[in-house]
């Protein structure tokens, strides 16, 4: 999960585009007109974050609450990528030799 504080930002205002594993936040406010403000607590500049995505990682949904946007991601990975148990075993071959030694002809051995 991506969490972005966006304070003073609505949902129209914000903009999640994800293409080949770049995630791209942008936030854009709306012009209001400026008079009549002494001072103006929360800004509302313009601004864009970039996040590269590891490979198989996509994103599942979006929410805004209280001015903090999250960004669900899910980690996805194909079974070929997974990792899988290997059992360990013997040779026939080796077993084999171990249940039946060979035996050497007394003829030709001497």
């Amino acid at each position: 999960r991506i969490s972005i504080a966006v304070a003073g930002f609505a949902q129209n205002d914000l903009d999640i585009t994800f293409q080949s594993n770049l995630l791209t936040v942008t936030g854009k406010k709306q012009e209001a007109p400026a008079e009549g403000y002494l001072h103006r607590g929360i800004a509302g500049r313009p601004f864009e974050h970039r996040f590269e995505l590891a490979d198989h990682v996509r994103v599942t949904g979006a929410g805004l609450q209280n001015g903090l946007l999250s960004i669900d991601l899910v980690r996805e990975l194909p079974e070929a990528l997974k990792p899988r148990k290997i059992n360990i075993g013997t040779p026939k071959s080796v077993s084999e030799k171990k249940n039946n030694p060979v035996q050497i002809e007394a003829a030709r051995a001497a």
